[in-house]
């Protein structure tokens, strides 16, 4: 997301619940992956999560840039 997509996104948040929905979920994904990125090593089930949030991460993500076309 280039920073005019950023600019946009925060003066709609307020706006859009759909948006702020969505964002604030992505944020949350984006701690939980950190989290387990900084581990040193993935068991077989923390790495069938972690793909699972990134999937869940690109979907919400390609949601976001959805909504975003629109307001541009």
């Amino acid at each position: 997301m280039d920073e005019h997509d950023e600019a946009l996104l925060q003066r709609h948040l307020k706006y859009n619940p759909e948006l702020k929905e969505l964002w604030d979920n992505h944020l949350k994904l984006e701690q939980k992956l950190k989290k387990l990125t900084k581990k040193p090593y993935l068991n077989t089930e923390e790495k069938l999560e972690k793909k699972r949030l990134q999937l869940q991460k690109l979907k919400g993500k390609t949601k976001i840039e959805a909504i975003l076309e629109k307001l541009r």
